[in-house]
């Protein structure tokens, strides 16, 4: 790696880590905050909540064990979504905190509408509040709870559906009625233009983005992160570790140095952790009760910064769209492939599979892939690898 390439890295990761001087006067979120659990907290935008620096994405979890050890340690907030295991994850964290006092957790969820183009980002013309109030009854009803904390509007990347009129209809409407107390928008790309619309509309209160040393925008993220700040929105932060635990070509990750690198932009309330074991649970713990990094974490950053060979985290820039003759949905294909191999997720992998419609050998029509990913993914060779997951029956996978 030349020692150009060397500073590049290292002055992109200083925009990050000094993301804290972007967070407005009036809203400081010193570190050292603590909340009811003793953990080191900060302020959730306008919701009030004080969360910890560390919160529970449920997606992986597949038993109650984990949920309770964390709400036992402290952890206050847990995410899950309609499309984990097709909803049988918002059950599963649903009875993991069933019988605790109510006010005393936040359970948040994301509700995919059924009318939502993925590829575009855009709703189609079958979306209606009243079909995306449904989804957010069905959410309730999974969890058994009567009423839930935080809805987000997932996939948000145009402003066209951040403040689409039914979106916020639905919204307004279920928070009147008492079935949510806050909404937001969970974004993997696209995420600058929703967070400013998030911003405008005047509706949102959170936002989950994705957020780690590798994004490519990092300049103009944290600038739309800070605009969404000042809106009193509340920003979490997900995919921290770029989409995977160790990566296949590289040495091991540190995780306490990439999450430590989200932390530091003050602007950033809580990441959002796929925990799964104790020792995981015990280890970030011990982690956000000292940000500062050592200079050994400075260096293992370095490291996994300057090995910038395609990896498995894809960017959702979705340039790859308009160069595949045969249309194909790549970014969501890619999202496949992470959670098989990163996440280690096979049964989310075949639904996010099955979401891009793949069709059977379709990359065999080309001789040489026409696709320039920015990313730098040889796209023909992980598209080929990923759909075998196709013709594996869904209960084979199920855990």
């Amino acid at each position: 790696m030349e020692n150009n390439d060397r500073r590049q890295f290292l002055k992109k990761s200083m925009i990050g880590i000094s993301g804290a001087a972007l967070l407005p006067a009036h809203m400081s979120l010193a570190a050292n905050n603590t909340g009811q659990s003793g953990l080191p907290a900060r302020l959730l935008g306008k919701t009030g909540i004080n969360t910890p620096l560390i919160s529970i994405g449920a997606g992986n979890v597949t038993s109650t064990g984990i949920v309770r050890a964390a709400y036992d340690a402290g952890i206050k907030l847990f995410f899950s979504a309609t499309y984990y295991g097709e909803g049988n994850n918002e059950i599963l964290v649903g009875e993991s905190l069933k019988g605790l006092p109510r006010d005393s957790y936040v359970i948040g969820t994301a509700a995919i509408p059924t009318e939502i183009d993925k590829k575009t980002g855009l709703l189609t013309s079958d979306f209606t509040a009243e079909s995306y109030l449904k989804k957010v009854e069905g959410s309730l009803k999974r969890f058994g709870l009567d009423y839930i904390d935080i809805v987000l509007l997932p996939f948000a990347a145009k402003k066209e559906t951040v403040q689409h009129e039914g979106v916020l209809n639905a919204f307004e409407k279920a928070k009147k009625q008492g079935k949510i107390r806050f909404v937001g928008i969970a974004s993997h790309g696209g995420t600058v233009e929703a967070l400013n619309a998030a911003a405008e509309a005047g509706m949102y209160d959170v936002a989950m983005i994705s957020y780690n040393f590798k994004i490519q925008n990092l300049e103009a993220l944290n600038g739309s992160i800070a605009n969404a700040v000042n809106a009193g929105i509340g920003i979490m932060a997900m995919k921290t570790t770029a989409g995977v635990s160790r990566d296949k070509s590289g040495p091991a990750l540190n995780s306490d140095a990439v999450i430590k690198w989200a932390l530091q932009n003050k602007n950033i309330s809580s990441v959002i952790s796929g925990m799964t074991t104790v020792d995981q649970l015990h280890k970030n713990l011990s982690m956000i009760n000292n940000l500062k990094m050592t200079d050994q974490e400075l260096r293992d950053l370095n490291l996994a910064g300057l090995n910038m060979g395609p990896t498995l985290y894809c960017q959702q820039c979705q340039k790859c769209l308009p160069q595949c003759p045969h249309n194909l949905d790549i970014p969501t294909v890619m999202r496949s492939y992470m959670y098989a191999y990163g996440y280690k997720n096979p049964e989310q992998a075949w639904h996010t599979l099955t979401e891009a419609g793949l069709a059977t050998n379709v990359c065999d029509r080309c001789d040489v892939c026409r696709v320039n990913c920015a990313a730098g993914f040889d796209v023909k060779a992980k598209i080929t690898d990923i759909a075998r997951l196709k013709d594996v029956p869904l209960d084979f996978l199920r855990v």
